[in-house]
């Protein structure tokens, strides 16, 4: 009896032996390709740039992790071919190799491109029972892309639907960059605008409805989070309509206000965990209505943002007319270039084409005089810099000092879409977003106001976003 035992102990062991191998490589190859493939996925930003980054990501991903027990293991040998790229999380869409790198938001790593050892396992007694089984091959497949996009979920209507034109300013060194009708260095009341007509229109974005595809539903009272975070559980707003319903005429941001404060550490409604939500690492509110609110500008007070107008027969401000409207005074401009400076167009390249990461080239202030006719004059406005970026004086303000470790750079830039208006009445109708605006946040909101520099156009693709893994 011993002997038939022996034979089976053997024939056991051996078995487990094979299946415990098999399995150990499947687990190794499951773990880089999910490795690399969110280590590419982060990377994804629209550009060439992107798509090298990603590849050296997943490269070094990949190289950190071993399969195999003995002497240390062994190092997977990377393979750019392993990795893939997509507009969707499909697996069995359409993969391409990123030469052409709009639009791709996810990642795709196949095992199968890397060097065939590194998923072969040679068996001990599978192959008795089945000879072609000497060696197995293995490999594992995972996908990963974005699953949130850093956008406040309030849009406004794009105030012109070009994309960027030239607005000449007579006296002026060079045109000066105009972007969906928004000149940068401006402060905008955001619930004041209307490209096609007197009264104020803005919207609220379906935050987890993904573009083009329909939903009965839009229940506005649980977008708070959303305003707490500024992001939205969406990949993208392009490639379809999204769904969106008019804020209220009369206090447009009644119960959301407070959300959006919580960047200038105020959590006294306990809407908001500054965990989740953390303030910004500079507080302080440019209040040009306030002494020493806007203390680079002259004269020392003004309106908080630039004075709207109808005189066109819609709803914008001063800044924007060829010529300032009668009874404009120099404060009339609110505080400019708290946070970005008015950009020159000869700079601009083209739609699509990613803004230097050191910025377009900017005005001086000595230029103020030029492009905003009778408006203020600078002095004190530093010189390398602009006011939001101090870190000490009289135009910084930091959180508090159980906030501060958590606060972050440019909580207060809100991530704004800008819609092709006008909307269809209604609510929770299809909308078109042509760009996505960035503003900073001057001072807190109010249930009526949003104040904010338009700061320029950020790619879609660009904007920082959660990634995680698909099936």
């Amino acid at each position: 009896m011993a002997v038939p035992l022996i034979l089976l102990m053997f024939a056991v062991c051996s078995l487990a032996l094979d299946l415990s191998q098999l399995y150990n490589r499947k687990v190794d190859l499951d773990g880089l390709a999910k490795a690399a493939a969110l280590a590419a996925a982060h990377e994804l930003n629209g550009t060439s740039a992107g798509i090298t980054a990603a590849r050296t990501k997943a490269r070094e991903a990949a190289e950190r992790l071993r399969y195999q027990y003995f002497n240390n293991g062994t190092s997977f040998t990377w393979n750019d071919a392993a990795l893939t790229f997509s507009t969707d999380s499909s697996r069995t869409g359409t993969w391409v190799d990123g030469s052409s790198p709009a639009g791709l938001y996810y990642a795709k790593v196949d095992t199968a491109a890397l060097d065939a050892a590194a998923g072969q396992v040679n068996t001990f007694l599978i192959w008795i029972l089945s000879p072609s089984q000497r060696t197995i091959a293995l490999s594992d497949i995972a996908v990963a892309g974005r699953k949130q996009i850093s956008v406040t979920p309030i849009a406004v209507c794009a105030m012109d639907p070009a994309p960027a034109v030239a607005r000449t300013n007579t006296g002026a060194p060079a045109t000066e960059l105009v972007e969906y009708g928004f000149r940068r260095g401006i402060s905008y009341d955001l619930m004041q605008l209307n490209p096609n007509g007197t009264s104020p229109v803005s919207y609220l974005i379906n935050p987890v409805i993904a573009p083009g595809v329909y939903s009965s539903v839009f229940d506005t009272s649980v977008i708070g989070p959303f305003m707490c975070t500024g992001a939205m559980w969406v990949p993208r707003l392009s490639g379809g309509a999204v769904r969106v319903s008019p804020l209220p005429s009369t206090s447009p941001l009644a119960g959301l206000f407070t959300q959006l404060n919580t960047r200038f550490d105020d959590f006294s409604s306990q809407q908001c965990d500054p965990y989740g939500a953390p303030p910004d690492y500079n507080t302080k509110e440019y209040a040009y209505g306030q002494t020493n609110g806007a203390s680079w500008m002259v004269p020392g007070t003004g309106s908080a943002a630039a004075l709207t107008t109808t005189s066109r027969n819609k709803l914008e401000t001063i800044a924007d007319l060829p010529t300032p409207p009668a009874g404009t005074t120099a404060g009339s401009y609110g505080p400019l270039w708290t946070f970005a400076k008015a950009a020159k167009y000869p700079s601009y390249a083209s739609q699509g084409t990613p803004e230097p990461a050191t910025g377009y080239a900017t005005f001086s202030t000595s230029d103020w005089t030029t492009l905003y006719k009778l408006g203020p004059t600078a002095s004190g406005y530093p010189s390398s810099t602009t006011p939001y970026a101090a870190t000490i004086g009289s135009n910084y303000k930091p959180p508090r000092a159980a906030n501060l470790d958590i606060s972050t750079l440019q909580r207060r830039v809100l991530n704004i879409p800008l819609l092709s208006c006008p909307i269809t009445a209604g609510s929770n109708v299809p909308a078109t977003v042509l760009g996505i605006g960035k503003f900073f946040m001057t001072v807190a909101a109010t249930d009526s106001t949003l104040i904010a520099e338009f700061a320029g156009v950020l790619s879609e693709q660009s904007i920082s976003s959660q990634v995680e893994l698909y099936p």
